[in-house]
């Protein structure tokens, strides 16, 4: 993978406003939302419609329909624990600029996740984890390679796993750090994708110190190999990180405006 892709975290339902949107399929919060990440500079929108046991088959196809036709076919990631609503959403996703992310799989319980992003040509998050945060990068890496297994197994291609190591929290797991990081270094090395949820790692931090935190962790975690993050991209200082780390890592050219490009 070339240059860091960062996946929008804002289109959620656990916020007020989006809630209500989608509950009334009211479409200027989500796209004024949708409109301030790519901005910002997000590649990807992850659109999280919650549970939607009942609605989200046509909730989820009436979010992608809504936010491909406003911003030239957006690349979406689509987030639920409504399997049946992923489908339908892929169903009328249009993949001129990239395609969808499911989101997520794991070794257990979520492991068909895999099976319906192998059926759909698809992308899958897929969380090295089986039950609960694994005891270390040995069964990490055990679970990495079951679902490997899996995906390609039906047809997926390496490359379209893209592995979340799982961003622990600091504060109360800060020793499990450094080995998150080497397990990051370890995917990278056998070519694998990674992608984690930044947010994590400062949950419970004061509102001040979660962006330098974050940001930080960000650019350790992109000298390891990491090559996407599902992050808010209207943090400027999260972005500000990711384009520097970026030319530092070579995968974008210097130019003096390069934090406007």
């Amino acid at each position: 993978m070339g240059k860091f892709i960062t996946i929008g975290e804002r289109i959620h339902c656990i916020s007020p406003a989006i809630r209500a949107a989608m509950e009334s399929k009211d479409p200027e919060p989500i796209l004024k939302r949708a409109k301030e990440q790519l901005d910002a500079g997000a590649v990807y929108l992850d659109v999280n419609i919650g549970p939607a046991e009942k609605t989200g088959e046509d909730l989820m196809k009436w979010a992608v329909t809504l936010l491909q036709e406003h911003f030239d076919n957006v690349p979406l990631c689509l987030d639920t624990a409504n399997k049946k609503a992923i489908a339908a959403g892929i169903s009328v996703y249009n993949r001129a600029k990239g395609k969808p992310i499911v989101n997520s799989a794991d070794a257990g319980d979520r492991i068909s996740y895999l099976a319906l992003a192998a059926e759909n040509d698809a992308i899958c998050i897929s969380l090295c984890s089986k039950s609960g945060v694994p005891a270390d990068n040995d069964e990490r890496m055990a679970y990495c390679q079951e679902m490997l297994e899996y995906g390609t197994e039906r047809g997926m291609e390496p490359e379209d796993l893209w592995f979340d190591p799982l961003c622990l929290v600091i504060k109360g797991m800060q020793d499990k750090q450094a080995e998150m990081l080497e397990f990051v270094r370890q995917l990278s090395d056998m070519g694998f994708n990674s992608v984690c949820g930044l947010s994590n790692v400062s949950n419970g931090m004061p509102k001040t110190v979660r962006p330098i935190m974050d940001s930080v962790m960000l650019a350790m975690a992109m000298q390891c190999g990491l090559t996407s993050a599902i992050v808010n991209p209207c943090d400027l200082r999260i972005m500000e990180t990711v384009k520097s780390a970026d030319i530092i890592l070579n995968k974008t050219l210097y130019a003096d405006s390069y934090l406007e490009l």
